[in-house]
């Protein structure tokens, strides 16, 4: 017995060795609230919860750690910025300008610059995180558009990414004018004209935003607000709410065996996902920082302070701003007047109209779309874009609109490196925004069919294998390989697209059928997004085909 006791205390004690107080310390922390909330069911739950793995999913998590960095490096300059467009005379290190009357947000900007130790590092790396972050959204916001993940049940995370980008370029313009520098003045002068455009209450916002006569006295320290208070606060509650919606969803994933609408293939968040997107992080961080300390951007010295009376030669805004410029460049001269008033279309179409345009069509596309189709099943499987031409080709046009645009906003420059007159520049450009999207339209939507004609193609008849073999009769045919099951499936996993049909007229009984207009025009679009997909190879063709394929190896 006392041999037993003896042995039971050293097991004791043994356990009790090999466990570390630390340990037992936070396994008591863990009973405690498990005991209490029940929560390690929960946890057990999401923390296994799946990820799928494809490089397109990345481009979310670089807009999300680039964002991280614009709110860190923001913090750090927030502590030498002075938003205040009261006069001073720069006594700084930047030589050339001492003497020189400035505003103190341009003098706060300098000093950064030239006397804050890492100011200007910190400077670059908020400005290009920013750039970052606003082609890592727009990226994936054409992701999702080109594999049709904003269909149900994600049209309302559809909408919060949308209203991400918009938000990202308003807050990106604001902290682009904060400097008060001649480029940034420059860009707000041509957003007052374009408030001025607006009809009846062009004058009175215009007014109201700037404190009185352009530039006024208040708007450094209004943009300052917003910049880093207002927006800021909206972003971050959005893209909470963007990341609740992703997580109660469940993630989209490409088509492919043991791939459904009912389930997730990849990796579990934890240990995998986190410890990817944590390496992630630190390389999207290196790869900003890099840029910020190599590639210098925005070296406001060189502009001087805003002058109302000075405009800037040769510069151009950030890239997702240059399309408005563009327009606004390449617009024509129109004007009508209205009551009376001269209504000034050429400012008021690019300025206002057109941003209106594409945000609405982008906001309303996937209800569009779903009108169009008839189509309102959960979707969780991605499109491959190819299988869906129409789409594919309309997002193609609307990019090669937006880069024209784009290029528009650098017409002088470009005139000048080619050495030709910039009207010639700008005429080429109208032409091109007219006629350069339909074209861009048809050619993707011929790519497209040509890529679905190759996979039936290669279903049906297998990879070419470049072996010629000839046939007793003296018939020269190449053997082909077979594809695997799984490669076979992923080509062939996508929905069966087919025209909606309208119906009869009339019923059996020659009553007119009310809706039948009305489900003419649904037919004509869905005739115009359908009738040339190329379809699947049914089941009698494979079964041809596979009989074809024995004859020849045989």
């Amino acid at each position: 017995m006392d041999a037993a006791m003896s042995t039971t205390t050293r097991t004791h004690e043994k356990a009790g060795a090999s466990t570390h107080p630390a340990i037992e310390q936070a396994g008591k922390l863990v009973n405690f609230f498990d005991e209490r909330i029940r929560a390690s069911n929960w946890l057990k739950r999401n923390l296994r919860k799946v990820f799928p793995d494809h490089w397109s999913f990345l481009l979310g998590e670089i807009a999300m750690w680039s964002l991280l960095l614009v709110i860190l490096s923001g913090i750090f300059l927030t502590f030498w910025f002075k938003p205040s467009m009261a006069h001073v005379t720069y006594e700084g290190a930047y030589v050339p300008l001492r003497g020189l009357v400035v505003s103190e947000a341009y003098a706060s900007t300098l000093n950064l610059s030239f006397e804050v130790r890492g100011g200007l590092l910190m400077r670059q790396v908020h400005h290009w995180s920013t750039l970052v972050f606003i082609a890592a959204m727009a990226a994936h916001m054409l992701r999702h558009l080109f594999t049709g993940s904003f269909r149900k049940p994600r049209e309302l995370n559809w909408l919060v990414g949308l209203s991400l980008l918009v938000l990202g370029i308003t807050n990106g313009f604001f902290g682009y004018s904060l400097p008060d520098d001649l480029l940034s003045g420059t860009g707000l002068r041509i957003v007052e004209g374009g408030i001025l455009a607006v009809p009846v209450v062009g004058t009175y916002l215009s007014y109201f935003i700037f404190g009185g006569e352009f530039p006024g006295e208040d708007i450094i320290s209004r943009f300052y607000v917003f910049h880093i208070l207002l927006v800021p606060g909206v972003i971050l509650a959005l893209l909470a709410l963007h990341l609740v919606l992703l997580w109660y969803q469940k993630h989209t994933h490409w088509g492919g065996p043991g791939r459904s609408e009912k389930n997730v293939v990849g990796y579990p968040f934890f240990p995998m996902y986190m410890t990817k997107a944590g390496g992630f992080m630190f390389i999207v961080f290196g790869f900003i920082i890099v840029m910020a300390a190599t590639i210098q951007i925005n070296p406001l010295w060189l502009w001087g302070p805003y002058d109302p009376a000075s405009v800037s030669a040769g510069t151009q805004p950030d890239w997702y701003i240059g399309f408005l410029d563009g327009a606004l460049r390449i617009m024509p001269a129109w004007k009508i007047d209205v009551f009376g008033s001269e209504l000034a279309l050429s400012v008021l179409i690019p300025a206002a109209v057109l941003p209106g345009l594409i945000v609405t069509v982008l906001a309303l596309y996937p209800w569009i779309e779903r009108k169009i189709t008839g189509d309102t099943r959960e979707h969780h499987v991605l499109d491959r874009p190819r299988n869906v031409p129409v789409r594919s080709g309309l997002i193609v046009g609307f990019i090669v609109c937006y880069v024209l645009l784009w290029i528009a906003g650098g017409n002088d420059l470009f005139a000048s490196v080619l050495n030709i007159p910039v009207n010639w520049v700008s005429r080429f450009l109208q032409l091109s925004v007219i006629l350069g999207p339909p074209l861009a339209f048809w050619i993707t939507k011929r790519i497209c069919l040509g890529l679905q004609r190759r996979d039936r193609d290669r279903v049906l008849h297998g990879r070419e294998s470049g072996v010629i073999v000839v046939s007793p009769e003296g018939e020269f045919t190449e053997r082909h390989t077979a594809l695997s099951a799984a490669e076979a499936y992923t080509l062939t996993a996508h929905e069966h697209h087919v025209p909606f049909d309208p119906g009869p007229p009339t019923d059996k009984h020659g009553i007119p059928n009310p809706a039948y207009k009305k489900n003419l025009r649904r037919a004509r679009i869905s005739r115009f997004y359908f009738a040339d997909v190329i379809q699947k190879p049914t089941t009698a063709e494979l079964s041809a085909a596979h009989e074809r394929h024995q004859e020849i190896q045989g």
